[in-house]
C-alpha cells in the first residue's frame, strides 16, 4: 500500500488493487495527469477539495471511475454538469476490492456565522489496515486506524485540535495533510512529532512522491 500526496488535502491511496483519488482541489497540483484511477472521491464543496474546472479533464483520463462526493457538492456538480454519485456518512462501499466506510457528517466550524457545510470522511480498508482521510473535520471513526491523514492547519482548526485529534485516533502512522496555508508548515509537523501519543510516528509524503505504507 502505498499514498501521494499531491498537496492541500488530495492524496492518492493505492491499495495494491484499487487506485483512489480524494479531495482534487485547487490548491493541488500534479493529480490531473492521473489514469487507471477506480474512483474520485470529494470530501466536501469547498474549491481546495474540488476542483471544478480540472474534474472535466481528470474524469475524460479516467473513464471508468467513479466519481464519489457529498451532498453539498452534489449541487456544484449538477450545475456543471458532471455525474456523480452521491455517498453519505453510513455508506459502505466496494471499489474495485477496497471497502470504504464514509464517516462524519458536518464540515469544522469557521465562525459561528458561517453555515456549516456537509463533510464526508472516507475510511478505507486494505491488507495494510485502514486509513482514514477525515476532510475538513475531526471526526472520530469506530474503528482502530492504522493510517491517519492528519489536518494541519485551515480556518477551521487550531494546531491543538489537530494534536488532540491524534491523541484520539493514537494510529500507528500519521501522514500531515491540509498545510497550503502554511508558508512553513514544518513547525507544526515538530509539534506534531513533539506531542503525538506514544506509539504513532509521523511521517512527511514529499508533493507527488509515493510513501510507502
Amino acid at each position: 500500500m502505498q499514498i501521494v500526496h499531491f498537496g492541500q488535502s488530495c492524496v492518492l491511496v493505492e491499495t495494491g488493487t484499487t487506485r483512489l483519488l480524494l479531495d482534487p482541489g485547487v490548491y493541488s497540483a500534479g493529480f490531473i495527469e492521473l489514469t487507471g484511477l477506480d474512483a474520485i472521491l470529494v470530501t466536501h464543496q469547498h474549491p481546495d477539495h474540488l476542483d471544478l474546472e480540472a474534474l472535466p479533464a481528470l474524469l475524460a483520463a479516467n473513464p471508468t471511475a467513479r466519481l464519489l462526493v457529498d451532498s453539498g457538492s452534489a449541487t456544484q456538480l449538477t450545475g456543471a454538469g458532471i455525474a456523480h454519485q452521491v455517498v453519505a456518512p453510513g455508506h459502505r462501499l466496494e471499489l474495485a476490492g477496497a471497502a470504504v466506510e464514509v464517516i462524519g457528517g458536518d464540515h469544522g466550524v469557521i465562525h459561528p456565522d458561517i453555515p456549516v457545510v456537509p463533510n464526508n470522511g472516507y475510511l478505507i480498508d486494505s491488507d495494510a489496515g485502514a486509513i482514514l482521510h477525515p476532510g475538513d473535520s475531526f471526526a472520530p471513526p469506530d474503528r482502530d486506524v492504522e493510517v491517519l491523514l492528519l489536518p494541519t492547519a485551515a480556518p477551521w482548526l487550531k494546531v491543538s485540535e489537530a494534536v488532540d485529534y491524534l491523541r484520539a485516533i493514537a494510529p500507528p502512522l500519521a501522514v500531515p495533510i491540509h498545510q497550503a496555508i502554511l508558508a512553513k508548515p514544518d513547525k507544526h509537523y515538530g509539534l506534531f512529532r513533539e506531542l503525538a501519543p506514544a506509539g504513532t510516528d509521523i511521517q512527511i509524503a514529499a508533493h507527488a512522491e509515493p510513501l510507502k505504507l
